[in-house]
């Protein structure tokens, strides 16, 4: 067995390096926080604004960024209500054709984003699915659709236009629902 011939530092010694390392920790600590790197509320960046580029004359955006550090709220998918409750139960007279559907929808997206403190404004990105119309030989109405849609997005009201996809389906959860919609928003705090 061997001892180490080096003697203990002192109970001074160790303060002293103990605190000299604690003095180097919060000169680092100020220099990465004086740099940006790092602050108490998270990254120390200039406010970022959520980017939407554009796709020509189409109502919809090709692409949007949001920045990190932004809140984000996403919402299922919501199907209309009953635009005739006179009409057979189930039935597509019960909600309407494809344009009436949309508006009901989109409504209902819009109360559901007021309710988060955010508007039609701060979509930025919706998943639409379509049914195929009986009317239109079981064809889904994309022109319906963009009719009811275009009353909510690229308007002079509300200008912004998320990106976006539409999808035939065979179905959803219902009988006579043509429309369904999903949507993440965002909001830069």
């Amino acid at each position: 067995m061997t001892t180490s011939s080096q003697p203990k530092p002192s109970a001074e010694r160790r303060m002293a390096r103990f605190l000299g390392a604690l003095a180097l920790t919060a000169v680092l600590a100020a220099i990465i926080t004086g740099a940006g790197v790092v602050s108490s509320s998270g990254p120390a960046k200039a406010k970022q604004a959520i980017t939407r580029t554009d796709a020509g004359s189409f109502p919809i955006s090709s692409a949007v960024a949001v920045p990190a550090g932004a809140d984000v709220v996403y919402l299922s998918g919501m199907t209309p209500a009953v635009a005739d409750p006179n009409a057979p139960k189930g039935s597509t007279q019960a909600f309407g054709d494809t344009a009436t559907q949309t508006v009901s929808v989109l409504n209902k997206i819009k109360d559901a984003l007021a309710a988060q403190k955010l508007t039609m404004g701060d979509v930025v990105m919706m998943h639409v699915y379509l049914v195929g119309d009986p009317a239109h030989d079981g064809k889904m109405d994309f022109a319906g659709m963009m009719s009811g849609y275009t009353q909510f997005f690229g308007t002079a009201d509300q200008p912004n236009k998320p990106a976006r996809s539409t999808v035939q389906v065979a179905g959803l959860a219902a009988p006579g629902l043509l429309v369904e919609i999903e949507v993440i928003a965002a909001r830069v705090p």
